[in-house]
């Protein structure tokens, strides 16, 4: 199929995309359109203008932050997956591209696109909730920050208004943080069925924080703080983990689909809770 008549607008700074998305209402951003343009297509979105931000400069870049980084908006998937310094400061997302999509859509997609289009399945909102991740929204208005849990609204909804446009994506250090990703999927690179991102800080073998974090089982990545308080106090031995297995299958709600049905998903979110914390408390220091 084809999309539907619209307007194309190409800007060459941030401020003029800022200008576009303002002065047009009912404007789109188009970055990597990796998931835009099917949408288009399938005539599920009907945009009457998109706004193309590929030829601004600086919008792509990846750099230090304090003891994390900063990652632009126009950051292609391949370029962040690859990156040394996101693999230095920001293992849990380097680990995470493993599952993400193909390399043909990596060499276009872009993180801040990813984001924003906030697939309920998608990989890289758990990695920004479990990071503590702060994204900084633009418009004319001016500036503003959000945090990555507070970011993600519902199906395809986030809380950026219709005329600001991400520019940034921050997330601290690790420090000695453990870390851990795993999803299940029909096929590799294919939307997931279940995903779990998990951080924890150990003490003296006693776990002093966590945060797991899942997607795949409802509108939007959340935390599951259940689990989280399971694991928090304790050593991370087989009866905490068992413990956090069980309190994250019954914080979910999961659907189901033609891939799988919801009490499949909720047994693969106890054992993707119980790998991931087993394997981050490994990797804790």
């Amino acid at each position: 199929m084809k999309p539907p008549r619209f307007r194309y607008l190409r800007a060459d700074s941030v401020d003029g995309a800022l200008q576009a998305l303002a002065d047009n209402p009912d404007s789109r951003i188009l970055a990597g359109g990796q998931s835009l343009i099917p949408l288009m297509n399938l005539r599920m979105v009907k945009p009457a203008c998109l706004v193309d931000i590929n030829r601004i400069p600086n919008l792509g870049g990846i750099r230090e932050d304090g003891d994390g980084i900063a990652i632009g908006t126009l950051a292609r998937h391949n370029d962040v997956k690859h990156s040394p310094l996101v693999q230095a400061r920001c293992p849990l997302l380097t680990e995470a591209y493993e599952s993400i999509a193909h390399h043909t859509v990596r060499n276009r997609g872009t993180l801040g696109g990813n984001l924003c289009h906030a697939d309920p399945s998608s990989e890289t909102p758990t990695v920004m909730i479990a990071t503590g991740a702060t994204l900084v929204l633009r418009s004319l208005r001016g500036s503003r920050e959000v945090g990555a849990e507070d970011f993600f609204l519902g199906t395809y909804e986030t809380a950026a208004q219709q005329d600001e446009m991400l520019v940034e994506i921050r997330i601290p250090g690790v420090r000695a943080d453990g870390w851990a990703f795993a999803e299940i999927s029909n096929r590799h690179g294919d939307f997931a069925i279940a995903v779990i991102a998990t951080r924890l800080r150990l003490a003296e073998g006693r776990c002093t924080a966590a945060r797991v974090v899942a997607s795949g089982v409802g509108e939007h990545a959340v935390r599951l703080t259940a689990a989280e308080d399971a694991l928090i106090g304790g050593p991370i031995d087989d009866a905490s983990l068992d413990r956090a297995a069980a309190a994250a299958a019954g914080a979910v709600d999961p659907h189901s689909d033609s891939h799988a049905d919801a009490a499949y998903r909720r047994d693969a979110i106890a054992a993707l809770t119980r790998r991931t914390a087993h394997r981050a408390a490994e990797r804790c220091g």
